[in-house]
């Protein structure tokens, strides 16, 4: 086995919060919950709390939680599946990631 690469087909291209904390309002947690979807469902059913104002991720079908920390960059793609991207690591000079 080997790792490969991942990206997407283009640039800043995903909906996200930039830089979540506490304070990020909630019509933003809540368009940003209501767009991440069941995988498992075939009707793609919204999640219920998916993302709560605290920052907690509840990962769909069971797979986990992630607690976001200051700064961390929340979004989803077209399938409605989440991605985090670690204040940190966008904040990298070196990093691949992009916003506005």
């Amino acid at each position: 086995m080997a790792l490969g690469t991942l990206g997407t087909d283009a640039t800043t291209t995903l909906v996200s919060i930039n830089g979540w904390n506490p304070a990020t309002a909630i019509a933003d947690v809540a368009a940003l919950a209501a767009a991440i979807k069941d995988q498992v469902n075939p009707a793609h059913q919204i999640w219920p709390g998916a993302f709560s104002p605290s920052g907690q991720l509840y990962l769909p079908n069971g797979r986990g939680i992630i607690t976001l920390q200051p700064g961390d960059y929340i979004g989803y793609d077209a399938f409605g599946w989440p991605i985090v991207v670690s204040a940190e690591s966008i904040a990298d000079g070196s990093s691949s990631w992009t916003h506005s």
